[in-house]
C-alpha cells in the first residue's frame, strides 16, 4: 500500500473509510519510513526494532537480479528466513502473558509460531499469495474455504475469531493482510463501484482500489468488535505499510520512486497510532519515523521490558514514540538510516536499465542523501521544500554532502553492513 493510498493520506481515487475514521481518532505520521524497499526486508525489521544489516534480510526472492553482464558488481547474500535468536514482537508480548496471533503474509520462514505466535493463518514462506486470493487457496487453514471466498476476508474472519477468543485476556495480534500485493484480483464484481470515480494523479486502477476497499473493510469489521466487546479504548489500533505503492498499480506523487527504490516513494509509508481516551484524536505529526521505532513504542506502551535493555541483550535501533502519542515529550534529534545493496531488475527513477542499482541512504533532519555504490554518485535533497526529490542540490552543498556521506559510512561500519564488491575483485 502505498503512502498516497488512503484518503486520509489525500487519494482522491481510492475509498478508505474505516482508515480514515482510525485517522481522525488518533496521530497520522506523515514522514513515516518502513525499514526497506520490499517486503521481506521491511518486515523483519518491523518485528525486530532492528536495521536490515543485523538481522541480514535485505531482499527478496532471486539472490541475482537482471542480467549477469549488466552487474558491476558482486552483491553480499541476504538471509531469506528470520534467525532463531532474533526477537520478535510475537515473543515479546508472548513472554510478557500476551496471547498472540499472526494472520496473514509472513514471508520470514515457514511458520510465525516458530518465533513467538501462538495463532497463526495463512502464515508461511509466501510473499503473495500462491494461488491468488480465490479460491483453490494453497494456503494452510483454507482447505474448507467456500468457492465464493476471497483471502482478505478469510483473514478478516479469523481476526475477529482471535479477538473473541482473547477478549478476556491481554491480546497481542499482528494481521498482514496479504493484500494489496499483487496479483490484483479484486472481491468478485468489486471493481464495479470505481468505474465512474475520477483518477487522481495516476490513481485509477479500480482493480486495485476494489481490494484495497475491502481491507479497509476488514479494518471496520474488527474496530466494531473492539467496541462490541467494550474494548474500544482498551486497545491500541497501529495502521502501516511494508513498503511504498507498486508501479504501473499506483502512485506515489508527488513522492518520487516505486516500491523497490530508496526514494520516498518506496520507503515511505502511512502510519497512524489510535486508541481513544489514551491518544488525543485528529492530530499529524511531520516529525520523520521507522518501523525499527514500533518494537520499543509498543513494549513501553504496555509496560513491557525488552531483553534488548539488558547488557547481553541484542542490539535495538528504534526508540519509544510514546512521547509523541501523548504529546508529553519531543523526538530527540537523530539520523534513520537505509541499506539495500542489491540490484532490482525493472525501470527505476535513477536508471533507466535498473529499478534500482545497490545504495544506500541516511535521512537527518530535513536533509536525505542517497549514495549508489556502482558510480559511486551521491545525490542530495531538502525534503521539506523538496518532497519530490526533485532538485539535487550535491553540487551546491558540498560540505554536507561529505560530512552526511562520513555519517554513513560511520553506521555502516558500526553496523557490520556488508557491501557489494566489482564483479572482478
Amino acid at each position: 500500500m502505498g503512502w498516497r493510498d488512503a484518503g486520509f493520506m489525500g487519494s482522491g481515487f481510492y475509498l478508505t473509510p474505516h482508515m480514515d475514521a482510525l485517522a481522525r481518532e488518533g496521530v497520522v505520521f506523515r514522514a513515516a519510513y518502513s525499514a526497506g524497499p520490499n517486503c521481506a526486508p521491511s518486515r523483519a525489521s518491523l518485528q525486530t526494532g532492528r536495521y536490515t544489516p543485523r538481522h541480514g534480510i535485505l531482499t527478496v526472492g532471486n539472490q541475482r537480479r537482471g542480467k549477469a553482464a549488466d552487474r558491476t558488481l558482486t552483491v553480499p547474500d541476504s538471509s531469506t528466513t528470520l534467525a532463531g535468536e532474533e526477537i520478535t514482537l510475537g515473543e515479546v508480548f508472548s513472554q510478557a502473558g500476551y496471547a498472540t496471533g499472526h494472520i496473514g503474509k509472513w514471508h520470514l520462514g515457514e511458520d510465525p509460531k516458530t518465533q513467538g505466535y501462538g495463532f497463526q493463518f495463512v502464515g508461511g514462506k509466501w510473499g503473495h499469495p500462491p494461488s491468488g486470493y480465490h479460491p483453490p487457496l494453497k494456503l494452510p487453514g483454507t482447505e474448507e474455504a467456500p468457492e465464493d471466498a476471497y483471502l482478505t476476508e478469510l483473514e478478516g474472519d479469523a481476526a475477529l475469531r482471535f479477538i473473541t477468543a482473547n477478549k478476556d485476556a491481554p491480546f497481542f495480534l499482528h494481521l498482514a493482510h496479504y493484500a494489496v500485493h499483487t496479483p490484483i484480483q479484486p472481491p468478485k464484481g468489486g471493481a464495479r463501484a470505481f468505474r465512474d470515480r475520477a483518477p487522481d494523479r495516476g490513481q485509477d486502477n479500480g482493480r486495485y482500489a476494489a481490494m484495497l476497499f475491502s481491507v479497509d473493510q476488514q479494518l471496520g469489521r474488527i474496530r466494531s468488535e473492539l467496541s462490541k466487546l467494550g474494548l474500544g479504548q482498551r486497545t491500541l489500533v497501529v495502521l502501516t505499510s511494508d513498503n511504498g505503492g507498486h508501479m504501473g498499480v499506483t502512485s506515489m506523487l508527488p513522492l518520487a520512486g516505486w516500491k523497490g527504490t530508496l526514494r520516498e516513494g518506496g520507503i515511505r509509508v502511512p502510519l497512524v497510532f489510535s486508541q481513544p481516551g489514551r491518544i488525543q484524536g485528529d492530530l499529524t505529526r511531520l516529525d520523520p519515523v521507522h518501523h525499527v521505532d514500533l518494537m520499543p513504542t509498543l513494549a513501553a506502551w504496555c509496560g513491557i521490558p525488552l531483553p534488548h535493555d539488558q547488557p547481553e541483550g541484542p542490539e535495538l535501533d528504534g526508540v519509544d514514540l510514546g512521547g509523541l502519542l501523548t504529546g508529553s515529550a519531543p523526538l530527540a534529534p537523530r539520523a534513520l538510516y537505509w541499506h539495500f545493496p542489491r540490484y532490482l531488475d525493472g525501470k527505476g527513477p535513477d536508471d533507466p536499465d535498473w529499478r534500482t542499482t545497490p545504495c544506500s541512504a541516511v535521512r537527518e533532519g530535513r536533509w536525505k542523501l542517497v549514495e549508489f555504490y556502482d558510480d559511486g554518485r551521491r545525490t542530495l535533497h531538502d525534503l521539506d521544500a523538496d518532497l519530490g526529490e526533485v532538485q539535487d542540490l550535491a553540487a551546491d552543498e558540498p560540505d554536507r554532502v561529505r560530512e552526511m556521506a562520513k555519517q554513513l559510512d560511520r553506521w555502516r561500519e558500526g553496523i557490520g553492513a556488508p557491501e557489494p564488491v566489482p564483479v572482478d575483485s
